[in-house]
Parts: C-alpha cells; structure tokens; sequence
C-alpha cells in the first residue's frame, strides 16, 4: 500500500526575521510609517507615488523580484530604526538589601 504524498513541511527559519512576514504587512507598515510621499522618495517605483495604494502595490510587487527586495530592506531597515529608538530594557535582578 503507497502513502498519499504528504505537503512537505518548510525548514525553520531561525534568523531570518522576515519570516513570516507578509508582503502585505510589510507595504502597510512602511506606508504609515513614512507615508507614500516619502516612500515613494525612498524607493522609486509608480506604485509608491502615482496613485499609491496597498492593492496596486502588492499586484506590482508580487510580480517584480527587484523591487520586493528594496522593499524588505527598507523594512528590515525601519525596523532597526524602531529598535534604536526605543528605550533601552534591562532585566537585572533587583538589588539584595
């Protein structure tokens, strides 16, 4: 008797942090952190400066591998950003009296 073929189960991806992430996600949040106008400046492609919208950008994106990758630089670069300007946490132990 043969096994039905199973889906073959992706690798983990430990170090990669855009795993995971959606395009769409990855569109959204760019788009309300800089607003179309500076992403547009930040990455020149029309789907960021003439009548930009998630939609549009996505069908664009999805088809056109040079321009994802400036897009999930610019994210993995917001991000850092994000991450340099938040306060710095320590978790020591509190002081022994």
């Amino acid at each position: 008797m043969t096994q039905p073929d199973t889906p073959a189960v992706p690798p983990a991806q430990p170090g990669n942090p855009l795993h995971g992430v959606k395009l769409e996600t990855m569109v959204t949040a760019l788009s309300d952190h800089y607003g179309w106008e500076e992403l547009g400046q930040r990455i020149a492609i029309r789907c960021f400066t003439f009548e930009p919208s998630v939609p549009s950008s996505l069908k664009f994106l999805r088809k056109t591998p040079w321009a994802r990758d400036k897009v999930e630089s610019l994210y993995l670069f917001m991000l850092r950003e994000q991450r340099r300007a938040a306060p710095t946490v320590h978790n020591f132990p509190p002081p022994k009296s």
